[in-house]
């Protein structure tokens, strides 16, 4: 999801679950429990109609969520999917803790399931274009970013205007990429997923001193990120940095010894 799932719908953590197989069993047996159970949240009044029931769990749910507690987050977002199968929202935050345990099939059955009952709501087409780019259909996802940015109610179109940028940057589309980018840092200046991805097209079009500016940036108030790191390692080594470079590099191999980008370091692919 990384500093750069800022975009998303909630602040969330980017590691995964260790025990994401759990994830189907827990909502298979909430929603058979909770065919038996009312439904009610202990310390607070026992809500008396469906809709308000699901919009609590969601709200509880998206609490777990921030925390990190994602399995407890599949819990209460399938009690209140249970109350009211009609709240959109439950399905869209579902998919998004789905996503991040890795049970993507179902992720995306959810996103879609959320999208059916409200097809405009701008934070899930943001979420789900984010899912569908992170999954390697970036090109699909375009249209959702799109969508959200087109909601006059949308309260952080932000959100979508970054990420429609990163993944116009992922199929080669850099002129796109930068000026959604950069719509987007002018709703939210000095956000480090705009400027990290900034210095990633300033990479690809060989301006290498304007990518070290952007990351200088991204680093000044945020710990860097295995990406970050990578990818400012690569800046340093065209720029003949090498004191730099190897800073970098020793960041990277310490903290992030098990990540993609250092195992593409240590096959030497460094492009």
């Amino acid at each position: 999801m990384k500093i750069f799932l800022y975009a998303l719908l909630l602040p969330a953590l980017l590691l995964f679950d260790p025990y994401p197989l759990y994830a189907q069993e827990v909502i298979a047996f909430r929603s058979a429990q909770s065919q038996h159970d009312e439904i009610g949240i202990p310390g607070f009044p026992r809500p008396r109609d469906n809709l308000t029931r699901a919009r609590a769990r969601t709200e509880l749910g998206a609490l777990y969520f921030q925390s990190g507690n994602w399995i407890v987050a599949l819990e209460e977002l399938t009690l209140a999917i249970s109350a009211d199968p009609t709240f959109a929202p439950a399905y869209g935050l579902r998919g998004l803790v789905l996503f991040q345990v890795n049970e993507n099939e179902s992720a995306e059955q959810d996103f879609r399931r959320a999208l059916r009952l409200n097809e405009n709501d701008p934070e899930t087409n943001n979420n789900f274009g984010w899912f569908l780019c992170q999954t390697g259909r970036a090109a699909e996802s375009l249209r959702y970013f799109q969508r959200a940015i087109r909601n006059p109610m949308y309260r952080t179109p932000e959100s979508a205007l970054l990420n429609l940028g990163a993944c116009y940057l992922r199929i080669g589309e850099l002129d796109l990429a930068e000026e959604n980018i950069r719509r987007g840092l002018r709703l939210a200046p000095g956000n480090p997923s705009g400027l990290f991805h900034l210095a990633n097209i300033h990479y690809e079009r060989g301006n290498y001193a304007a990518a070290q500016q952007q990351l200088i940036e991204v680093v000044r108030d945020n710990v860097p990120n295995a990406e970050t790191l990578w990818l400012f390692w690569r800046v340093e080594r065209k720029l003949n940095n090498r004191a730099a470079a190897d800073s970098l590099l020793t960041q990277l191999r310490r903290k992030y010894p098990d990540s993609r980008e250092y195992q593409e370091f240590l096959k030497g692919n460094f492009e």
